[in-house]
């Protein structure tokens, strides 16, 4: 008797915690494929691969990553757009993909009707690092020597229409400062560049500029984000530092193919939601120096749609000509 009670009462706890496994609709072939429409090894690559791992794990499938970089993302998400909105393949993407509408003269697909957004997965802030032989210790005198000398220094970035791109496009509006984009072809040749001391700025994602700040290689002035990061206390944000209401985050996103509320998706935002909540989520993320995201469904959607035309209008501000 005792153990017939024990196994009911199993039952009812698997099914109060709405277990992913056992709600909605099978994955076809119980297997997903994540596109990640950059290379591997890069942030988003990296992300991809613990949430994945985790969300297979959730549903009961298997899980696998298929890195398609080029064209900010575009050559990555147009299979995704393409394919059927069953659950057997997501795309895990980056900031880039609210940014590129703008870019682009036209796109093969429309970021707001061909693509159902499930869940913010992470979000870090980026960073303004200075090389060491630049002068200004903090972001008061960085904006006090770039008024003194409008277009005569330069900072990098991972690469035109990037989100730490846009991070020095609105500092530069909200600061009233002029200074010179360099765009380079990821975040590894700026860094060195950087810490060469071949460009005095350079604005990164967090998560990439942490050894080279630890290890004295360059200086952070400060974050993008509204708070401090745990991994860089004594980094004040922009916000704190003067430039009142500066809030970038580089975020991270899952989506499927446009899939109307359809029973399969509201399974893989409820997953999604597990996965973001789950103690192994959360440590893996911390060390990896970005935070769990909290939007899911309809409140990520809002949260795309905002973003995309946030950062149009940074884009015309800017006067960068759309390829």
């Amino acid at each position: 008797m005792r153990r017939v009670l024990v196994a009911a009462i199993a039952v009812l706890l698997l099914f109060a915690t709405g277990d992913a496994r056992s709600s909605g609709p099978e994955i076809p072939g119980n297997a997903i494929r994540i596109i990640v429409p950059f290379s591997a090894g890069g942030p988003t690559d990296v992300l991809a691969r613990v949430v994945g791992k985790i969300l297979g794990d959730k549903l009961g499938v298997t899980t696998y990553i298929e890195n398609k970089p080029g064209a900010s993302g575009i050559i990555g998400t147009e299979p995704v757009v393409r394919s059927p909105a069953d659950g057997t393949v997501l795309l895990l993407t980056a900031t880039h993909h609210v940014i590129t509408p703008s870019l682009y003269k036209s796109i093969p697909y429309d970021t707001k009707k061909d693509l159902s957004p499930i869940a913010l997965v992470a979000a870090a802030p980026n960073a303004i690092l200075a090389s060491n032989n630049f002068p200004a210790k903090n972001v008061k005198e960085l904006i006090e020597i770039l008024k003194k000398n409008p277009g005569k220094y330069s900072f990098g970035s991972a690469g035109t229409g990037s989100s730490n791109h846009l991070s020095g496009e609105l500092f530069k509006q909200m600061a009233g400062v002029d200074v010179v984009h360099v765009p380079y072809k990821g975040n590894g040749p700026a860094m060195n560049d950087l810490i060469g001391g071949h460009i005095p700025l350079l604005f990164d994602s967090l998560p990439t500029v942490i050894n080279a700040s630890k290890g004295g290689l360059v200086r952070v002035l400060a974050l993008t984000g509204l708070k401090r990061s745990p991994l860089l206390p004594d980094v004040p944000t922009l916000d704190e530092s003067g430039v009142k209401g500066f809030n970038v985050q580089a975020w991270f996103g899952v989506y499927m193919p446009q899939a109307n509320g359809s029973p399969i998706y509201k399974k893989l935002v409820a997953a999604m939601r597990e996965v973001n909540e789950s103690a192994e989520t959360k440590k893996k993320l911390a060390e990896m120096g970005v935070e769990p995201g909290d939007l899911y469904g309809d409140e990520f959607r809002a949260f795309v749609d905002s973003e995309i035309a946030r950062w149009a209008d940074v884009v015309k501000k800017a006067n960068i000509p759309p390829e």
